[in-house]
């Protein structure tokens, strides 16, 4: 990891409730895995003080160019707005533990809700880039949400919309619609964000049918470094509970370690 100023290349608006920034990641000369989150500073000064976690969009290798959607809902979110084309930002990272594709799986189940879309969104890049095919559910309030449903259908994922504005995504629509796909496709693994009770849901079945399960948390992070113990969370090692740190120990956990009650 290593704190590196990068070039604002765009920042913009693209909904309602969400941004899109893109900057120049040339000089990182670290690999980027998704899953893994970057910590930005969120105007010039020190206000707000604390950087904010912000998880991988899109990794364009080529173009030397990372990505970022975000929701914009507090003080640091609202102050990154104001930054724009031809600024630099200061980012550090990358932080966190990856998502993992094993070799010889050919088929995984995406499930995120909101912002998470955003962090399974480098995952489909990445299965697409080796050859795996991509099944999402993609649940937000609205069709206007969905911004990376677009994105996923370029990386040639398969992507079903549920919607609370349509009525379509209460967590017995989903069920059903998860045991549907379970059935029409040979789920190799399963990968989640963005809803506890999704995830509880994806957990339940992924234990039934002995799949195997990835989860990426979001807490509020203070240093994502592990020292201020803001960011923990509950897992399970055999009988033992264990609280560990989501900006160190993860953000991406097996799901079924996870104590999401």
């Amino acid at each position: 990891m290593k704190s590196i100023y990068m070039k604002i290349c765009t920042n913009q608006q693209v909904s309602e409730r969400y941004w899109h920034m893109t900057v120049d990641a040339s000089e990182l000369d670290l690999e980027v895995l998704p899953g893994q989150f970057f910590q930005l500073r969120c105007g010039h000064d020190l206000n707000p003080f604390l950087r904010r976690p912000f998880s991988i969009y899109r990794i364009n290798r080529r173009e030397g160019t990372l990505e970022f959607l975000y929701l914009v809902k507090g003080a640091g979110t609202q102050r990154l707005t104001q930054m724009q084309a031809g600024e630099h930002v200061d980012v550090f990272g990358p932080l966190g533990t990856p998502f993992v594709l094993q070799d010889g799986w050919k088929t995984i189940l995406l499930l995120a809700r909101g912002v998470g879309i955003a962090t399974l969104a480098a995952l489909a890049q990445d299965a697409a880039e080796k050859g795996v095919q991509a099944v999402a559910i993609l649940s937000a309030r609205s069709r206007n949400d969905l911004l990376a449903a677009e994105t996923l259908q370029g990386f040639g994922a398969k992507v079903f919309h549920v919607t609370d504005e349509e009525q379509t995504s209460d967590v017995a629509a989903v069920r059903a619609l998860v045991n549907t796909l379970l059935q029409e496709n040979q789920i190799d693994a399963a990968f989640t964000c963005g809803s506890k009770r999704l995830s509880q849901l994806l957990q339940d079945f992924t234990t039934e049918h002995g799949i195997p399960a990835q989860i990426a948390l979001e807490e509020h992070m203070g240093c994502a470094m592990g020292v201020c113990f803001a960011c923990v969370c509950d897992v399970r090692e055999g009988e033992i509970l264990k609280t560990v740190r989501v900006c160190k120990e993860g953000p991406v956990f097996p799901l079924e370690k996870v104590v999401l009650g």
